[in-house]
């Protein structure tokens, strides 16, 4: 892989100085491209998509293009600054959206922008709470762009009824033996297996909006200004489609309210952080105006719980099946990450009530 050629296929400013890995992402490979020019030095992200995760990139970037292009223009509208607040693709040198090398990979660039971090945890409630804000304005600003002309880069993504099934035929098949090493998370799994229909169902049936969702809202999917510490920029576009705000928001709260890493092999150290989700879900609903529906209102708190659920059979699926989505340091990798989301998700349950509260107080 010659990156100094790839990054060549793109309309870049300047001469190219550098380009070395960035950040810490389960499923693409990134990197950091440097530039110099005659204002100074400016930096490109340069992205190697997973063909194994996205078979059909060019449905994602079409996705990309146009949410990207849509949220710009209303930025514009609001006055604000569309290259910090929204990110900017790099066309190829042949006008582009994408480039494609001799091994059949995707590449794609966007601008870099400039003094932000990501954090995996908030250093605090305010911070969590602005980093909903800015997942909740980004709801708000899709809000009558129609999610039906949204291409389904990976099918059923957040089908919590498809995942299940998905999990069954795998521990079916045990194909690599791991099923004797698992049997407490699948009992667990088909012990909950009600949770699966709740958002589905809603949806299908029109209960709930179909909307444009992001699914995938960690807290480092957004830029965080390192002078103001204010949510700048919502980043890692691959899996915006068509869904429900139920994902993004129960994603937000699996992540950012959990006391523990997402593989902490110490289950005591696992815990919920309610004043988490206190922030969180002022600042989602503050962000997302009078967007919300009361049906979804009703249903945050659980969503919450469902989303759990269903990365930690997403984690228990991969491990039965032989590692093949998730990007693993050693064998028990998946599982141990399966153990904590199955806690989280039980200590959820046990202050839902208190949830259900929070976001009445808000709503």
């Amino acid at each position: 892989m010659n990156l100094s050629q790839i990054a060549g296929q793109f309309s870049f400013k300047g001469d190219c100085l550098d380009i070395k890995p960035f950040g810490n992402g389960h499923i693409n490979d990134t990197f950091a491209v440097e530039c110099k020019t005659a204002e100074g030095v400016l930096r490109y992200i340069l992205q190697r998509l997973n063909r194994r995760v996205f078979p059909n990139p060019k449905c994602l970037m079409d996705n990309m293009s146009a949410i990207t292009e849509f949220l710009r223009d209303k930025i514009i509208a609001e006055g604000g600054d569309p290259d910090r607040e929204c990110l900017c693709i790099v066309r190829t040198v042949d006008d582009k959206i994408y480039y494609v090398d001799d091994n059949a990979d995707v590449w794609r660039a966007t601008k870099f922008i400039e003094n932000t971090q990501t954090y995996l945890v908030a250093e605090d409630g305010d911070m969590f709470a602005d980093a909903g804000r800015a997942f909740g304005q980004m709801l708000s600003r899709l809000a009558d762009f129609d999610a039906s002309k949204l291409y389904d880069v990976i099918p059923n993504f957040h089908n919590t009824k498809a995942r299940y099934d998905t999990l069954l035929k795998a521990a079916e098949a045990d194909k690599v033996g791991r099923l004797k090493d698992a049997r407490q998370e699948y009992d667990f799994a088909q012990a909950h297996s009600y949770l699966c229909p709740i958002i589905v169902d809603a949806l299908s049936s029109s209960a709930i909006p179909l909307r444009v969702t992001h699914n995938d809202t960690k807290l480092n999917n957004v830029l965080i200004d390192a002078t103001t510490k204010r949510a700048v920029c919502v980043i890692d576009l691959d899996t915006v489609m068509s869904g429900s705000l139920l994902y993004d928001f129960g994603d937000a709260i699996r992540v950012g309210c959990s006391t523990a890493e997402e593989d902490e092999k110490d289950l005591s150290k696992v815990g919920f952080n309610i004043e988490n989700f206190d922030a969180f879900t002022r600042g989602y609903i503050s962000g997302a105006g009078k967007s919300i529906t009361k049906a979804e209102f009703e249903l945050m708190p659980i969503s919450a719980v469902i989303m759990t659920y269903e990365c930690g059979m997403r984690f228990l699926t991969d491990y039965l099946d032989g590692d093949n989505y998730f990007k693993t340091a050693y064998p028990e990798h998946n599982l141990v990450r399966c153990r904590t989301q199955f806690k989280q998700a039980r200590l959820m349950l046990e202050r839902i009530e208190e949830m259900k509260n929070i976001v009445r107080k808000y709503s």
